[in-house]
C-alpha cells in the first residue's frame, strides 16, 4: 500500500508534469520558427526543434519520487522498520518532540509483583488471594502477574467489572472488592491511611502502586501492591541518542505520576506525564503539537489514540494490532532503539526525493535552452536525456546503502 501510495512532493511533480510537455511542445515550436526565421534552413531548423523534444526529460520528474520510495521502503523495511505510510517521508523531517508510552514500549511489558502489604488483622496471603480470584481471567499485565505471584488456585470471581485507566472490581468469596489505582481508592471515599508510607517508598522506586479494598459488607482498605516492569536494555540509550539530536523525550503513562517520573530519571527523558487515562492520551499529545511537530511511540490499544493524534505515529510490533494500524511507521522488533532509525530514514528518503527532483529541474532548466541555441544535436541531446534518467535513478539507489545506527540509535 505504501508502495502504491504517492507522497506529497510527487504530486506536486506529477501536477508540474502536466504543464512541462505541452511547454516544451511549445517551446520546441518556437525553436523551429526561429532557426526558420534565422534563415539557416529548414533541415537544421528541425534538428534543433527535435533536440528540444529529445533533450527535455518528463521521466526523469516522474521517477525521482517513486524510484526513491521504493528504494526507501526497502532500505527500512530489510532492517526491521515497516512504513505503512508515505506521509512519514514529509512529518519525520520536522519532529520536535518524542512522546513514549512506558509500559511495553521503555519497558518489557512483564511486570512483577515484588511487594504486598495487608492492613492489619489481614494474612498478606489471604489478601494476594483475594486479588489473584478478583483477576482471574484478565489479560492485563498486572493481573498477570498478580497471577502468578498466587502459590495457590483462586478463589472463583463474579461480576468482574473492568474500569479503563483506574482497575477492576468484582465479587470473590461472597465480598465485593475492588482493585485498581489511587485515583479509583479515593473516588471510593478511602485514603492510603497507615499504607501511605509503604505506597509512597514503593513509588520512589518506580513501582506501580495498587490498592485492594471492600466494597461491601464494609468499606475499607485491605492492602496495597508494588509491582516492578524492568526498562528495556537499549532504552536509556535510545533517548540520549535522540536527545543529542535536539529532540525532547517525554514519557506519557497512565501510571502513578512518581512512578512515571522515577522511571524518566532513570532514563533521562525531559518529561514525565503520568496519571493520564486512555481516553487523555490523544489530547496530551495534541496539546504538545502546539509547540512543534510530535511523534508518538507505542504499542497498546490505549495508544492508538494517540498514534493517531501525533504528526508521526511509531507502533511497535507484538502486541495490539489496533495500534499498528494507526501509527504511519511499526517497528518489527519492539526496540527502542529502532525509533532513531526510522526518523532517519524517512528523513533521508525525503531528501533523496528532493534531490532527485531538484536534479531533474536543473538539467531541463540548463539543456533545453541549450538545445534551442543549436548547441545541441539529436544524439548529444538523447545520451544527456538518458543520463538525467539514470542519475535520477542512482540517487535513490544510495537509500540501499543505508544501515541503522543502533549504537547510538541515530545518523
Amino acid at each position: 500500500a505504501a508502495q502504491a501510495a504517492k507522497p506529497a512532493v510527487q504530486r506536486l511533480a506529477d501536477q508540474i508534469s502536466l504543464y512541462f510537455v505541452p511547454a516544451v511542445f511549445l517551446i520546441a515550436c518556437g525553436t523551429l520558427g526561429f532557426w526558420l526565421w534565422e534563415g539557416v534552413g529548414f533541415a537544421l531548423a528541425i534538428v534543433n526543434a527535435v533536440s528540444v523534444l529529445v533533450i527535455a526529460c518528463p521521466c526523469a520528474l516522474g521517477l525521482a519520487a517513486p524510484a526513491a520510495v521504493m528504494a526507501g521502503l526497502g532500505a527500512a523495511a530489510r532492517h526491521g522498520i515497516l512504513i505503512r505510510d508515505v506521509a512519514a517521508f514529509a512529518q519525520a523531517g520536522g519532529i520536535r518532540s518524542i512522546v513514549f508510552d512506558k509500559t511495553g514500549t521503555l519497558t518489557e511489558g512483564k511486570p512483577r509483583l515484588i511487594a504486598h502489604h495487608a492492613v492489619v488483622g489481614l494474612a498478606d496471603e489471604a489478601m494476594l488471594s483475594l486479588a489473584a480470584g478478583l483477576q482471574a481471567g484478565s489479560l492485563h499485565p498486572l493481573a498477570i502477574a498478580l497471577m502468578e505471584a498466587a502459590a495457590k488456585p483462586a478463589p472463583v470471581c463474579h461480576d468482574m467489572q473492568e474500569y479503563p485507566g483506574f482497575g477492576v472490581g468484582g465479587t470473590v468469596a461472597g465480598r465485593a472488592l475492588k482493585l485498581g489505582s489511587a485515583a479509583m481508592l479515593t473516588q471510593a471515599g478511602l485514603s492510603e491511611g497507615a499504607l501511605a508510607t509503604v505506597a509512597d517508598e514503593l513509588r520512589t522506586q518506580g513501582c506501580s502502586v495498587s490498592f485492594l479494598f471492600e466494597v461491601e459488607p464494609q468499606l475499607r482498605l485491605l492492602g496495597v501492591f508494588g509491582f516492578a516492569d524492568a526498562a528495556k536494555a537499549s532504552s536509556a540509550s535510545a533517548i540520549r541518542a535522540l536527545r543529542k539530536q535536539g529532540m525532547r523525550c517525554v514519557l506519557l503513562s497512565g501510571d502513578n505520576p512518581a512512578s512515571v517520573a522515577a522511571m524518566a530519571r532513570n532514563l533521562g527523558l525531559d518529561e514525565a506525564i503520568g496519571g493520564v487515562l486512555p481516553s487523555e492520551k490523544a489530547a496530551h499529545v495534541a496539546s504538545l503539537r502546539k509547540t512543534g511537530k510530535v511523534a508518538m511511540v507505542g504499542d497498546g490499544i490505549n495508544d492508538a489514540p494517540a498514534l493517531a493524534e501525533a504528526d508521526l505515529g511509531i507502533a511497535m510490533a507484538g502486541r495490539a494490532d489496533v495500534a499498528m494500524n494507526a501509527a504511519a511507521i511499526v517497528l518489527l522488533r519492539p526496540d527502542p532503539a529502532l525509533v532513531g532509525p526510522a526518523i532517519d530514514i524517512a528523513r533521508r528518503t525525503q531528501r533523496t526525493i528532493w534531490r532527485g527532483l531538484g536534479w531533474a529541474f536543473v538539467f531541463n532548466a540548463i539543456a533545453i535552452p541549450l538545445a534551442s541555441m543549436g548547441m545541441l544535436n539529436p544524439m548529444l541531446a538523447g545520451g544527456a536525456m538518458a543520463f538525467s534518467s539514470l542519475s535520477v535513478v542512482l540517487n535513490a539507489l544510495t537509500l540501499q546503502l543505508w544501515r541503522p545506527n543502533t549504537a547510538n540509535s541515530g545518523s
